[in-house]
């Protein structure tokens, strides 16, 4: 058996009086709630009918229906069956419909006693196959709607009941006796023919009182003042739950692709990659006709186009030379540096840019005309790509049906959020391609950012984590034995210190790469910063077996001309970069002598891992380490190798390694400038 007629419909058919109004579920839910429980704090035993519209929605309040069971004999429950739910008798009264019967859609709750009644009676409100960006947000939320009346009148209760109990009886036959006794004891008419006859000429027997009758059924809720407030204020929640569910769709649509641009503009500094990703993403998510992106100039004469979004059966403009000089609504917008909307172009001449076209040219007029013809224009949005007042490119949507398109604020902003974007990625690209010293800046923070991914995705996630687990496990477990709380302490320890210099050589890193270090050039013992440089390894590895250190550094070598805090840096980093490849059994060793350049040559040689001959320049890339940038059984941040080519490189030598391979040690050599004769007389004599 399936019911093709919503019971709201069959009910307004037999009582037109009444008028169905919008409720949301929310607001549904706490009326069910109310009525059921109306019954449950009463001694009355009343007929209660309860449809929902699936099995899921029954099994939530299947223990407030086992309870009414215990009240009254006359409980009937409906639903689409599932899982479980079939026609029974155990508690009460179950009935199964086909998930084809309207009743799926419908929410329909009756309670009809002998000392009061109240019913509802509602069909949801689908999206009429529309998709609009609040519809994700109203399938997980309280704000779905439905048509529908709810009512204490005992007539239309009575009438309610009717048709409910005729489809029960229509699933269930067998529970026909029953369903004649509930009739009986709550007077309900058995006929519907005959009630409804009954219905319609009462209500036309007495029209002097007609109005109040009606007032009665078109808002029954009014007789009870804190239910209506209820209902008022449940209703007034939904619409701005609605409300701001529509606008956080739209801000949710404009940061989505704004975040695209955004990444690629990350990606590349290419303007035509850009473009071609924001003209595809704007298009799509406007669902325009036609989405045009080009770069152009204010006293350009054509503008060539290359990237653009096109919905089926549009014509393309790829590769046409599109007129900019010649068309007065690109001359508006280069003179006012705002967006020109024009909504139905078939009235641009009457009503649309008035000024603008009386002040052009026939050919201007032409021209505008030939490209709305051509192009089958209905609609044209134009928005500038400005900075700083300069016209960089334009973005155009065109709508090409029959009908005019009217955009909408909220999407005129969207495009304008966009625009802004492109601007300042034209302007980026454009100073690239010009300026020298500005590219080697872009490319150094393209190196930080890429080195600032390369750190957030492993070097500082993998000791977060570490610390993360050792907190809990301590805040958690309070009574963990102190030899394992120790051990937990140490980890955690461990890893912010790694944390603490990654982070420091990052900072080192990044200020050597973008020039803003200032450097304190000064005469300096080279045996000095040497054994600063030993005394500093030796203090962070003092928990270490270190292996065994030689220093073979004359005091009688020439002065050198370096930052002292500097060149001790350097000796430090391949000290402590020696140290860590070589067993405590092993030894290291550092050198130092003059060569024929008015050089320093430094020589920090180990007998340890050693490094293949093809990874000899390798090492001294950012975070490049011999077991590769994913296991660290060695520890470091992967950055002390080209920390010191910076310093060094800055200091005006060179760096290189040199090793046989494999366990078989390495040599790092650098060079540094020493004190000539000359600087040494001149510095006597002033």
């Amino acid at each position: 058996m399936t019911i093709p007629n919503s019971l709201l419909a069959e009910l307004v058919q037999q009582v037109p009086q009444l008028k169905p109004q919008i409720y949301f579920k929310s607001s549904l839910t706490a009326l069910s709630h109310a009525m059921e429980d109306q019954v449950l704090a009463g001694t009355d035993q009343p007929l209660v009918i309860a449809s929902f519209q699936q099995e899921r929605f029954y099994r939530q309040e299947a223990h407030r229906y086992r309870r009414i069971a215990n009240l009254t004999s006359q409980v009937y429950v409906l639903a689409a069956p599932e899982t479980e739910f079939k026609n029974s008798s155990e508690y009460y009264e179950t009935v199964a419909f086909n998930a084809e019967d309207t009743l799926s859609k419908e929410w329909n709750l009756l309670v009809l006693g002998k000392q009061y009644s109240s019913c509802l009676i509602c069909y949801e409100r689908g999206n009429s196959g529309k998709y609009n960006e609040t519809s994700k947000f109203i399938e997980m939320d309280q704000a779905r709607r439905f048509e529908g009346i709810w009512t204490f009148d005992r007539q239309v209760c009575a009438q309610a009941a009717a048709l409910l109990l005729h489809r029960i009886q229509g699933y269930r036959p067998e529970l026909e006796e029953k369903i004649q006794i509930g009739r009986k004891i709550y007077g309900i008419n058995s006929d519907l023919g005959k009630r409804r006859k009954s219905i319609k000429s009462k209500s036309s027997s007495n029209r002097g009182s007609r109005k109040t009758s009606e007032a009665v059924i078109k808002s029954p809720q009014f007789n009870d003042p804190f239910a209506q407030r209820l209902v008022t204020y449940l209703q007034a929640n939904q619409y701005k739950l609605l409300k701001t569910y529509g606008s956080i769709a739209a801000q949710e649509k404009k940061q989505r692709l704004v975040n695209i641009i955004s990444n690629a503009m990350r990606r590349s500094l290419d303007p035509n990659e850009i473009i071609r990703v924001a003209v595809e993403e704007l298009g799509k998510a406007l669902l325009a006709c036609r989405c045009l992106i080009y770069q152009c100039r204010a006293l350009d004469t054509t503008a060539t186009i290359s990237h653009e979004y096109l919905s089926p059966s549009v014509k393309s403009l790829i590769n046409q030379e599109w007129p900019l000089k010649d068309n007065p609504l690109f001359q508006k917008v280069v003179e006012t540096k705002g967006r020109v909307h024009v909504q139905d172009t078939s009235l641009l001449t009457e009503s649309i840019q008035v000024e603008t076209l009386e002040s052009s040219t026939s050919p201007a007029k032409n021209c505008l005309e030939n490209l709305i013809s051509q192009w089958s224009i209905s609609s044209w949005l134009m928005i500038p790509m400005l900075y700083q007042g300069r016209l960089l490119g334009m973005v155009e949507l065109h709508n090409c049906g029959s009908y005019p398109h009217n955009w909408s604020e909220e999407q005129i902003d969207l495009v304008e959020a966009i625009t802004t974007q492109l601007g300042i990625t034209l302007i980026q690209a454009e100073t690239y391609a010009h300026l020298e010293e500005l590219n080697q800046q872009l490319e150094a923070l393209s190196r930080t950012r890429s080195n600032l991914i390369a750190i957030t995705g492993h070097e500082l996630r993998t000791p977060l984590s570490t610390i993360q687990v050792c907190l809990e496990s301590l805040s958690q477990e309070p009574d963990m034995p102190t030899e394992l709380r120790q051990v937990m302490l140490e980890t955690a320890l461990a890893d912010a210190e790694r944390m603490r210099h990654l982070v420091q050589d990052f900072l080192t890193l990044s200020h050597l790469e973008s020039g803003r270090v200032e450097w304190n050039i000064e005469d300096l013992p080279l045996l000095e910063c040497v054994d600063l440089a030993l005394s500093s390894i030796r203090t962070h590895h003092s928990e270490r077996e270190l292996p065994n250190i030689t220093a073979q550094v004359s005091a009688e070598l020439p002065l050198v001309l370096a930052d002292g805090e500097w060149l001790v840096e350097v000796l430090s980093k391949l000290l402590d970069n020696a140290c860590k490849f070589t067993q405590p059994e092993e030894r290291v060793m550092i050198e130092a002598s003059s060569n024929t350049e008015n050089m320093l040559e430094v020589t920090v040689s180990d007998t340890g891992r050693g490094i293949e001959p093809d990874r000899l320049e390798a090492v001294f890339d950012r975070f490049y380490q011999e077991e590769t940038a994913l296991r660290r059984s060695v520890g470091g941040t992967g950055l002390g190798l080209a920390i010191c080519r910076q310093i060094i490189t800055r200091l005006g030598g060179k760096i290189w390694a040199e090793s046989a391979g494999k366990d078989r040690g390495s040599q790092f050599h650098f060079t540094i400038p020493i004190v000539s004769k000359i600087h040494k007389y001149e510095d006597n004599k002033g």
